[in-house]
């Protein structure tokens, strides 16, 4: 069984959110019935790996607002994370990884074929869960459209690899996709299935959508912050990759665009030492603080959003982790 201890940190603040989170992760991995060890191996590893588990939290909280069955909000959220584990496990093995969460990956440990087959198989176990415990087919439906855009945002960002003409929108449209859409669902769900109005469950999306969107700039941002060994990976990695970010995008529009390109056309040869000139110069042409600027909008307008819900605990349980997010180091 998980304890408390071994969630993330960021959960000690938020103790009586605590319980259900290990049970999200206990039912996790209690689906976890596929017959080749290999790829359990590489499933529980994954899970028991230190993620956040935001996207389940948040789902816990706006179905905390009318009493419902719990043991069924839990494994609603549950298959949110599970989807979320998977499309990692995927990423990974698309962008050749050596490392998530400061551990190596499950493709650089078992094998891109492992990696696959347990990506795949949590696909499944997503589905399994939900036709289990969701009220209607509204649920299964609105994941497997999630699923849909999640994967047209890592479609969108492949074809920008090394794209020097890539504009704010493009950025935006690639994000909201690829991470903002996986929360939105988790609060729309959250709401939806415990019953809550159609206004109040929209209200949930548009919040979630809002904090995905910060949350993923923000992470676009500590990759201009931090060292490997604070991130767990190396520095400016998806530059290397062709990704190319808010900070740096903003810095683009700057002077320091004369001196940016030529170190983004070495693409894959950049050097580690070539990263961290590029990391100065966005930093200098104010384009993590622009970034910083743009995270905090959407921050403010999940904040406002949160605001308009009916005084519970709840209620403002989510505007401190709200809140924490956009000041966090990692």
């Amino acid at each position: 069984m998980q304890t408390a201890t071994q969630l993330h940190p960021i959960w000690r603040d938020y103790p009586d959110l605590q319980p259900e989170l290990i049970q999200v992760m206990q039912l996790m991995t209690d689906n976890i019935n596929i017959q080749d060890q290999a790829i359990t191996d590489a499933i529980l590893a994954m899970i028991q790996s230190g993620g956040k588990l935001l996207r389940p939290a948040y789902c816990l909280l706006f179905s905390q607002f009318k009493d419902t069955d719990r043991d069924r909000m839990i494994a609603l959220a549950a298959s949110l994370e599970t989807l979320h584990t998977a499309t990692l496990i995927h990423d990974d093995i698309v962008d050749d990884s050596e490392l998530r969460r400061h551990q190596a990956s499950i493709q650089a440990q078992f094998g891109k074929d492992i990696a696959v087959y347990a990506g795949d198989y949590l696909f499944v176990v997503v589905f399994k869960i939900l036709a289990q415990y969701s009220s209607s087919f509204k649920s299964i439906q609105l994941n497997s459209q999630n699923m849909e855009k999640i994967l047209i945002g890592e479609v969108q960002q492949k074809d920008r690899h090394y794209r020097i003409d890539i504009t704010m929108d493009d950025y935006k449209q690639q994000i909201q996709g690829k991470t903002a859409e996986l929360f939105a669902l988790s609060c729309f769900l959250g709401a939806f299935e415990s019953g809550q109005s159609g206004l109040f469950a929209k209200r949930a999306q548009t919040a979630g959508l809002n904090i995905g969107m910060a949350f993923q700039i923000l992470d676009d941002i500590l990759d201009y912050q931090q060292s490997q060994t604070e991130i767990g990976k190396p520095v400016l990695e998806d530059i290397a990759e062709g990704v190319y970010t808010s900070p740096l995008i903003f810095a683009l529009q700057t002077s320091a665009r004369k001196d940016l390109l030529p170190l983004m056309r070495l693409q894959g040869k950049i050097t580690p030492a070539q990263r961290q000139q590029l990391q100065q110069l966005v930093i200098d042409a104010g384009g993590v603080q622009r970034a910083q600027e743009l995270a905090t909008a959407y921050t403010n307008t999940a904040l406002q959003t949160l605001n308009k819900l009916p005084n519970q605990p709840a209620k403002q349980t989510l505007i401190q982790l709200t809140s924490q997010l956009l000041t966090r180091t990692n």
